[in-house]
């Protein structure tokens, strides 16, 4: 008996985690595939004139249970995973590539789908219908279905290569994440951390059998000292170890897998008949060109840049007063940018820790899509988890009716990649009149509790946490007939602008005062730091969004060009940031080799969506700061048209019918302090 093979009889069909073995997912997986190819020879085979029905739709609600497992088995592998799983990763990636290359490059099956597709004038197909065939032609069309036998045979080789370079890249960060530990044994090296940092860190280490602190590269411990420690050699150390991930020349190196993975992409658009990797993603995001998103960021890199210089230089005087340094360096930049904010709003995250317990964070993302969309949360314990630390809700509509589920994990573990997502066990789709509702979770890495405290949160953190929970609430939300097209199956420009709206509600006063209360003393956050914290809301705006643009351009760099000559990685990135830096140099530092979000994620070619989505985020939020920030109508014609709808229509469409108009870059620019 094998778990994973049959559909799950659990509470909800939910995953099966507790009976789950390891052992168990290579062997379901490729009886899976074999399930999904008969469900496809059955389409093939059919003698019947090809239709939207039999051809279309069954090839949508093929290979389901496939898809359930493999997407538990990769959820696990991110946030679970151990040496075995990431074998089976290594073994069963290029397996799946390849079936998807035998669904995509086979011939008689995209006849049909090309029939119906050359003949839906006649259909009277809806419009979430016409936007699936438009997505399943294109499917087969933009990945070699048109391409003759011998160049089909040499995309599944690229394809093959690219699944398993993107895991192994994974792999080597969280690798060489784990490696480093930083022990202090001398309690004045942990001079100007916080007390509840300090904690941790002594939890830490006794966690592992080890006299005195430890600091990792974990975000909750690596962040805390970045900002506070005033030790600026141990900063330097720190500092240099995380911008060295992938880049110690060591069995954990990136620069190969950077510049063989850049390589095959480009290899595989001009295969496809693309110029580069960014024109074929390109062609299917709002932006849909990668002239057009150099445009857009060097738009906004011309209004950030002499902001960002200004905020640079004041921070370096602000430096040299204080303690006299020089030359201001990366491991500096929090530190002394904690410092200056402290002084110019007199606020620091200390002060505002106690009242962002992570429970009650928890409980105003829920009150705040309580009120917005009539959802409620009911903690259960019916359903197996993956980690004891994961929290599971129920999600229930105003008439009692099941939304969705929802797993929360929120603290680091050695399993467990670094930085926060959103991720699905089970889509949302109606299928035989029954609408199959979501399982959606939130993954972030917190500060565990201590000893004598709570998780507090950083205020970076709420907003992390609210983030993600836009994204969740996009999935939960979700009420489209097909899978592919639910919930964040958008594209990839238009997914941040639900978990980027969200995080605007950790700015108003009406929102904060839900669950923004001292964890000792019950109090309410005080009026004069809710002030503060609007006020402080666009400090280092300028540099921030110069961080951004940085990012989105050196992803461009990569994809955007023809890598075919490049060498020397560090060489090549150097050159694409020579137009937004501000710290001095770092040699033996590398951004490329753990930029996970574009060689591991989903993020090639994209990452100039956060700032793109941040334009529309920015216009969307204008809407409830003018009709109330709770307004009822707003946010269903919010939920309506945009969070339940999914792909089922281009986004800019989505989104006049919720705004009545298209964005205006002006909202972002003002908030930001960019424009007055």
């Amino acid at each position: 008996m094998n778990i994973l093979i049959d559909h799950f009889t659990t509470n909800y069909n939910s995953a099966p985690f507790d009976l789950i073995q390891n052992k168990d997912f290579k062997p379901a997986i490729l009886k899976l595939i074999e399930d999904t190819k008969k469900e496809i020879d059955a389409i093939v085979t059919n003698t019947a004139q090809p239709t939207f029905e039999n051809t279309i739709e069954a090839l949508e609600f093929s290979g389901q249970q496939l898809d359930r497992v493999t997407s538990i088995f990769f959820n696990l592998n991110s946030a679970e995973t151990n040496d075995e799983i990431q074998k089976i990763a290594q073994d069963i990636s290029p397996i799946l590539s390849e079936f998807g290359n035998d669904i995509t490059l086979n011939n008689d099956l995209f006849k049909k789908v090309k029939h119906v597709f050359d003949n839906k004038d006649q259909l009277n197909l809806t419009t979430e219908q016409s936007t699936l065939l438009d997505k399943k032609y294109k499917s087969f069309s933009r990945n070699g279905a048109n391409l003759p036998e011998d160049k089909k045979q040499e995309l599944r080789a690229i394809d093959k290569q690219l699944a398993s370079l993107k895991l192994k890249f994974g792999e080597n960060i969280l690798a060489e994440t784990n490696a480093f530990e930083m022990l202090i044994t001398n309690q004045e090296d942990l001079s100007g951390l916080p007390e509840g940092a300090i904690e941790a860190a002594k939890q830490l280490a006794e966690s592992k059998n080890k006299e005195g602190w430890l600091i990792t590269l974990d975000y909750p411990s690596y962040i805390p000292f970045m900002t506070y420690a005033d030790n600026r050699a141990l900063r330097k150390k720190l500092s240099l170890t995380f911008g060295a991930k992938g880049f110690n020349n060591n069995d954990y190196d990136n620069q190969e897998h950077v510049l063989k993975i850049a390589k095959l992409r480009h290899q595989r658009a001009n295969l496809l008949g693309y110029k580069t990797h960014a024109d074929f993603v390109l062609e299917e995001r709002m932006a849909q060109t990668p002239e057009k998103v150099t445009s857009f960021l060097n738009e906004l890199l011309e209004k950030a840049k002499p902001a960002a210089e200004r905020e640079f230089t004041n921070l370096q005087n602000f430096a040299k007063e204080l303690d006299g340094i020089d030359v201001l360096e990366k491991w500096d930049s929090a530190y002394y940018s904690e410092k200056l904010k402290q002084k110019l709003f007199n606020l620091d995250d200390e002060q505002l820790k106690p009242y962002f317990k992570l429970e009650n964070v928890i409980e105003g993302a829920f009150l705040v899509a309580n009120k917005l969309f009539g959802l409620q949360f009911k903690k259960i314990e019916t359903i197996d988890k993956y980690h004891e630390d994961v929290m599971t809700f129920e999600v229930l509509d105003d008439n009692n009716n099941l939304v969705s589920l929802f797993y929360a994990d929120f603290f680091p573990r050695p399993g467990k990649r670094n930085g926060a997502w959103m991720t699905s066990f089970k889509p949302q789709y109606i299928k035989d009149g029954v609408n199959q509702r979501p399982h959606i979770s939130n993954v972030c890495n917190f500060t565990k509790p201590t000893k004598s405290k709570p998780s507090l949160l950083t205020f970076n953190e709420v907003t992390t946490l609210f983030h993600e929970f836009g994204h969740g609430l996009h999935g939960m939300l979700a009420n489209t007939t097909y899978p592919s097209l639910s919930g964040t199956s958008v594209y990839w420009d238009f997914v941040e602008l639900p978990s980027q709206i969200l995080e605007n509600w950790c700015y108003e006063k009406d929102a904060l005062e839900l669950f923004a209360k001292h964890y000792q003393t019950n109090e309410v956050i005080p009026m004069d730091l809710v002030n503060k914290i609007k006020e402080s809301a666009t400090f280092h705006e300028g540099m921030q969004t110069l961080r951004q643009i940085s990012f989105g351009l050196l992803d461009m760099s990569w994809h955007g060009t023809d890598p075919s000559l490049i060498e020397d990685v560090k060489a090549y990135e150097t050159k694409a940031f020579e137009n937004t830096n501000l710290y001095p140099e770092v040699k033996s530092n590398c951004m490329s080799t753990a930029f996970a979000h574009i060689f591991q994620g989903g993020y090639s070619s994209g990452y100039y969506s956060y700032k793109w989505a941040e334009v529309l985020d920015a216009d969307a939020f204008e809407y409830f700061k003018e009709e109330g920030i709770f307004n009822k109508e707003v946010a269903a014609k919010f939920k309506d048209h945009v969070l339940s709808q999914g792909g089922t229509e281009n986004p800019m469409t989505l989104y006049k019918r919720f705004r009545g108009q298209e964005p205006k870059p002006e909202a972002l620019l003002k908030r930001a302090g960019l424009i007055k």
